[in-house]
């Protein structure tokens, strides 16, 4: 691992974990750093194999669909010897699972692989489908789907818990194969196998959690059509309306290779891609749900959260990769957790009211505001606008995402020169004014912080905020007495204008 990552990585310190999953379209390998509640994939490989193309048809995998698969597996065995990874997991789902001859391959595919490989059942994959979500998101209370290329699992999840599941037979290249290729005979397919779902009516009005290739290649269609400015699929929102009339129109658009965005997706991806449509917009039809969430935890993240004790299970995604992050990036882990605490006196009465979620995506910011140190002061804010822009966050909506990249873009650039980067603007179309304007808050308390601290731990700790009356009180004590000065008055007097109050620098005992 040293030659691939080097002595300062955290990957070092973790033993790192691999995933084989052989899925009915795809053959993937994911080696994450560890076994943690905020998992970083640092290999990622996938082979379309399309092992459930025949299934409906000849019962059978096809002789090409396996020896592509067992040639991925024996690449795949190398690398992970290469990563010196010692702890491989390996499964196998729906294709394999049905075929006549997938014990036969599971036979082959051990022996190419070096290692046995789990056949899920329908039942345990929707479980790692659930925990996968909720891996990804916090508290989740909705519906999962899981769109594979031989099924789709349904999982109603509540919290921490799992309460119903079913598995469909109406995978992508299942509906291929069954209809000849003809999307017009699909729907009688898809309507008769949704109909077999008696609880799915208990997912009206609660948000659906769209798993999988197909529906992740949707997400990022439905991006390049309407100009969003993140390119992160993960906490991709869409209304249910909207979802369903954009489903419409890709299973009714006869050339879709026109389509922006659409000539990037795999070829075996875009065979698949109306067939994805056309499940996900009868399901929509059928289920009714507040919204659709995509997500890129599923099962694969889920089979690491089933890992985890359950004190890891608890931690808070979005918190733990932020303060692991901070670890590695920032000057000084210990002084970004002092910023969380230093902050709190901001949002105490008379200043701006704070809900437990922003609270939360307030901590967040801190961890992560010293993260772009390194760069050229020109350009922190731009730079580290992006990267939190399109970090592999989870835990989080695209909202809190964009008031945390907004926070720390401020944070270097200053309120005051939003215009230096264009993303900025963008990104402030899909926010609220209240975000941005804590955004603006937070990012001028960092300021004031480091300008006293100079980033180091143990400073502003002695030196509270509070606020008397109408003013907002900083108390440095006479240890610090010498770092008072014209610069570090100058930002925090933009600090109290911006929770409108007067500023005053006391210096204390």
């Amino acid at each position: 691992m040293e030659r691939l990552f080097g002595e300062q990585s955290r990957v070092h310190e973790l033993e790192p974990i691999g995933v084989i999953d052989i899925g009915s379209n795809s053959v993937r390998l994911v080696v994450y750093e560890g076994a943690v509640r905020a998992p970083t994939p640092v290999f990622n490989e996938k082979v379309l194999c399309g092992l459930g193309r025949d299934i409906a048809s000849t019962g059978k995998l096809g002789t090409e669909p396996v020896d592509r698969a067992l040639a991925a597996l024996t690449r795949f065995r190398s690398i992970t010897r290469l990563l010196e990874v010692k702890n491989v997991r390996a499964f196998a789902t729906a294709a394999v699972r049905e075929a006549d001859d997938g014990a036969d391959f599971i036979a082959r595919a051990e022996k190419a692989l070096g290692m046995r490989i789990e056949v899920l059942s329908g039942e345990k994959e929707a479980r790692l489908v659930a925990h996968g979500i909720m891996m990804g998101f916090v508290e989740p209370d909705g519906v999962a789907g899981d769109l594979g290329g031989g099924s789709l699992e349904l999982i109603d999840i509540a919290s921490d818990r799992l309460k119903q599941a079913s598995t469909l037979p109406v995978g992508g290249l299942r509906l291929i194969d069954a209809t000849g290729n003809k999307i017009e005979k699909a729907q009688p397919l898809i309507d008769e196998a949704i109909a077999q779902v008696p609880w799915l009516s208990q997912g009206a009005g609660r948000p659906f959690f769209a798993v999988g290739g197909s529906w992740r290649a949707i997400a990022r269609l439905h991006m390049e059509q309407t100009n969003y400015p993140l390119h992160v699929t993960h906490g991709y929102s869409i209304p249910t309306l909207e979802a369903v009339v954009f489903c419409e129109f890709l299973r009714k658009t006869k050339k879709l290779s026109g389509l922006a965005g659409f000539e990037e997706l795999a070829r075996a991806r875009r065979e698949v891609l109306p067939y994805g449509a056309f499940v996900l917009e009868r399901l929509l039809k059928t289920l009714n749900p507040s919204e659709v969430i995509f997500s890129v935890f599923g099962i694969r993240e889920g089979l690491i959260y089933s890992l985890l004790p359950a004190h890891e299970r608890r931690k808070d995604p979005l918190l733990s990769f932020c303060a692991e992050y901070a670890g590695l990036r920032s000057r000084s882990v210990e002084h970004a957790w002092e910023l969380c605490k230093w902050t709190d006196a901001l949002f105490e009465p008379p200043g701006p009211k704070e809900m437990p979620e922003e609270r939360r995506l307030r901590y967040a910011a801190c961890l992560i505001s010293d993260i772009g140190w390194r760069e050229h002061p020109d350009y922190r804010g731009e730079q580290s606008l992006n990267l939190l822009a399109h970090a592999g966050l989870s835990g989080i909506d695209h909202q809190g995402r964009v008031f945390m990249a907004l926070a720390i873009f401020y944070r270097h650039a200053g309120a005051s020169q939003e215009h230096a980067a264009e993303l900025s603007e963008r990104l402030k179309a899909i926010s609220t004014k209240r975000a941005q304007k804590r955004a603006r808050i937070v990012a001028a308390a960092v300021r004031t912080a480091h300008m006293l601290s100079v980033g180091v731990p143990g400073v502003i700790d002695e030196a509270p905020l509070s606020y008397d009356g109408d003013k907002l009180v900083l108390t440095i004590p006479k240890a610090y007495a010498q770092l008072d000065g014209e610069r570090l008055r100058r930002r925090f007097d933009t600090l109290a204008q911006l929770v409108e109050k007067a500023p005053e620098i006391r210096i204390g005992r």
